[in-house]
């Protein structure tokens, strides 16, 4: 199973938008984009670069955010015949997880603490 989420990356007067296209089993991140945008098309491009690489999950989990609600985003998942699910309690676990890679608390970020900085 696959999921995807959209981030807020604050930036001066405004934000940029992050998605991400990760493994479940895995938690790898499969495909990312930033966009200066909501509008959906980077997210479709984020899940055409995962597809290509890596196959087809059979199920794809989102929250029901607009970008993943599209017919744009559902078609193509539908033309790949992935099993959608919308269910929240899967996207809130990821969340809590990225959330805790953020603050420090998870494993990419404490590996990232090791390594030396460059002066």
């Amino acid at each position: 199973m696959w999921a995807a989420d959209i981030t807020y990356i604050p930036i001066g007067r405004g934000f940029l938008y992050l998605v991400a296209i990760i493994d479940w089993a895995s938690r790898a991140v499969l495909a990312w984009r930033l966009s200066n945008t909501m509008d959906g098309a980077f997210c479709v491009d984020a899940l055409d670069e995962a597809l290509a690489r890596f196959g087809r999950p059979e199920i794809f989990n989102t929250d029901q955010g607009s970008q993943f609600i599209s017919a744009a985003f559902t078609g193509r998942l539908a033309s790949a015949d992935i099993r959608i699910s919308m269910d929240g309690r899967w996207m809130q676990r990821l969340h809590r997880t990225a959330v805790a890679v953020a603050e420090g608390r998870g494993r990419l970020s404490e590996g990232l603490r090791r390594r030396p900085r460059c002066t």
